[in-house]
């Protein structure tokens, strides 16, 4: 009955000394991620969002969003760095695969709904 209440605190302290260790690591690898930033890398933030880094400074980022869009963010909300794939596809690529998926489909008309009388209906419904 003695050893029950120093086991129960080592059973509460244990777990909670390993997160804490694990949880330093993860911030330290963050660190070094931010810190090894690059012009020209493809990031994602901790809001999602994917962009490309432009513009570096001592606490900030530049990053751009879109084509010509570059917006000013904290070095900490980077949280990964994309890799891009080995195979890119070319804007002549993109532009084949668009038409061949458009000469695939066949164009769909919409019909706006006819009114039809009670007569025209019952007549509709016992031919089909």
């Amino acid at each position: 009955m003695e050893l029950l209440f120093p086991l129960l605190i080592l059973a509460l302290l244990v777990p909670m000394f390993l997160g804490i260790r694990r949880q330093k690591k993860e911030m330290a690898k963050t660190a070094e991620l931010q810190d090894s930033l690059n012009v020209g890398d493809r990031v994602l933030t901790t809001s999602g969002l994917h962009a490309t880094v432009v513009e570096l400074g001592e606490g900030t980022v530049d990053l751009e969003v879109a084509p010509g869009i570059v917006t000013t963010w904290s070095r900490m909300v980077i949280r990964e760095l994309l890799v891009e794939d080995d195979e890119e596809f070319e804007e002549e690529d993109i532009d084949e695969i668009v038409d061949e998926a458009a000469a695939d489909e066949t164009p769909a008309v919409e019909k706006a709904p006819v009114e039809e009388t009670p007569e025209e209906t019952k007549r509709r419904l016992d031919t089909e």
